[in-house]
């Protein structure tokens, strides 16, 4: 009964965010230039590389900018980091959840809650942690959705700022950032590394997205 009622919520608050935006669909500011790539490739001892997307996938995700890296460090297991930014979700163009994407890759989630890291301006912020499974291989992954100085998890408390925001700001930008590394050995350690490197990107992305 939860399951049927969490379901049928979420699917009349994305149609109405979809009725409203429609309604709403006026044209919305050219924003400042911010490119994601402007985003530091090194943090402190992690020094990132540039990834290659799959043939087709930035048309299918919609992104307006998105960087895929992956950040090394000599002594730790390496960092894999994704950032969309979406400059409008007005024609159809909305973020795509991992809770969608990781399963169809073949990744089947052991864990799943919601956590708290510091963010930018020193607060607590919520964000979603997933320990999920493929074969023999175990990997924590942290991701969140940035925009207009906001941090949230929730895919639901997205779809309500979605429609606020176009209403209140004529906007409906916003980033979706996610970190991923492999577990090896304690599962807590790595957990609290990906944490500590998930802060530091939310302080960077929330100067390199517009405000």
């Amino acid at each position: 009964m939860k399951l049927t009622l969490k379901y049928w919520a979420m699917l009349g608050l994305i149609v109405a965010a979809a009725v409203a935006l429609h309604a709403l669909s006026h044209g919305e500011p050219i924003l400042p230039s911010h490119p994601l790539s402007s985003i530091p490739m090194q943090f402190g001892d992690w020094h990132g590389n540039d990834e290659h997307m799959q043939e087709g996938a930035v048309e299918m995700l919609g992104v307006s900018d998105w960087i895929l890296r992956t950040y090394r460090n000599p002594s730790q297991p390496p960092i894999a980091v994704y950032v969309g930014f979406h400059s409008s979700q007005r024609t159809g163009a909305s973020i795509h959840s991992p809770k969608n994407c990781l399963p169809g890759a073949g990744w089947q989630p052991v864990e799943n809650r919601t956590i708290e890291l510091r963010g930018p301006n020193g607060t607590m912020v919520p964000a979603n942690l997933y320990v999920i499974q493929k074969g023999n291989s175990k990997q924590v992954v942290i991701y969140w959705y940035q925009a207009h100085g906001r941090i949230i998890a929730s895919e639901y408390s997205g779809k309500m700022y979605l429609v606020l925001d176009a209403i209140r700001l004529n906007r409906t930008d916003a980033a979706i950032a996610r970190v991923a590394t492999t577990i090896y050995g304690d599962q807590q350690e790595t957990q609290q590394r990906a944490e500590r490197f998930a802060e530091t990107l939310m302080t960077q992305l929330n100067s390199a997205i517009p405000q």
